[in-house]
């Protein structure tokens, strides 16, 4: 890894960066359990299951794992991000910023995001183990198995370790209250915590925690609010190019 990054931006995917889920993928291809997965998706971002029981109950609907073909197939008709993402992942890694995606989603989605250069390329993704394909050169270097959502605080800590990168140098971004654990991290270390897309789950694990959020970005909603994919996608992730400039260069 290149050990020159000066400092780490460590964030959360689906409903973060993207509008996609994590399980939209699967329900692309057997939309007749969409609205389970919906469920479940909704289960542990709100911290009423945990993770690991969450992919169990995906596991018992899936009739067989995802092929390769298959996400593909669900890239090429519905990968999207929010306005703005790849942009700012490039001005990240132009600025000796590692970017680092940790995420409750699939390792096998990131795989073929990659491969297809959806994304530019990052050096490190932790991501969930269920679909995972055999490895290629467009793999991220390090890619971390988060089996649990407290993993992904686990997960940035040995990043920074390994790089040698202080805790007042770390963003974290997430949107939800999966999300929570990794703040919770974030604020006993001394971490910048940034919520995008702020859902009422992740205020509540804060509130409930004592953690504050440094800054909002994007939408906040309240609790029962629907959510509103048009006015998501007319924010620009690049408006936060210059606060990451601020807090980390």
């Amino acid at each position: 890894m290149n050990t020159n990054y000066k400092a780490i931006v460590s964030s959360d995917w689906s409903e973060c960066l993207s509008p996609s889920g994590p399980f939209d993928c699967l329900a692309y291809n057997h939309p007749e359990i969409e609205a389970e997965l919906t469920a479940v998706f909704r289960q542990y971002t709100g911290n009423r299951v945990t993770l690991g029981q969450a992919c169990a109950k995906v596991k018992a609907l899936l009739p067989e794992p995802l092929s390769q073909d298959q996400m593909d197939a669900f890239l090429d008709a519905s990968f999207v991000t929010y306005t703005g993402v790849p942009e700012l992942i490039q001005w990240c890694l132009d600025h000796q910023i590692l970017f680092m995606i940790n995420s409750t989603g699939l390792i096998g989605y990131f795989q073929r995001v990659f491969a297809k250069k959806l994304l530019p390329a990052v050096a490190v993704l932790s991501a969930h183990p269920m679909i995972r394909y055999p490895k290629r050169t467009s793999d991220p270097t390090h890619v971390y198995e988060l089996l649990e959502t407290r993993d992904k605080g686990k997960n940035t800590e040995t990043i920074a370790h390994s790089l040698g990168i202080q805790s007042d140098k770390i963003i974290l971004m997430g949107d939800s209250g999966g999300d929570g654990p990794h703040f919770e991290w974030g604020a006993q270390s001394g971490a910048f915590l940034i919520s995008s897309m702020t859902k009422p789950s992740l205020d509540s694990y804060c509130r409930e925690n004592d953690i504050t959020i440094n800054l909002r970005f994007g939408l906040d909603y309240a609790k029962d609010e629907r959510r509103d994919p048009k006015k998501e996608m007319a924010v620009s992730f690049m408006d936060l190019a210059s606060e990451f400039k601020k807090i980390l260069l």
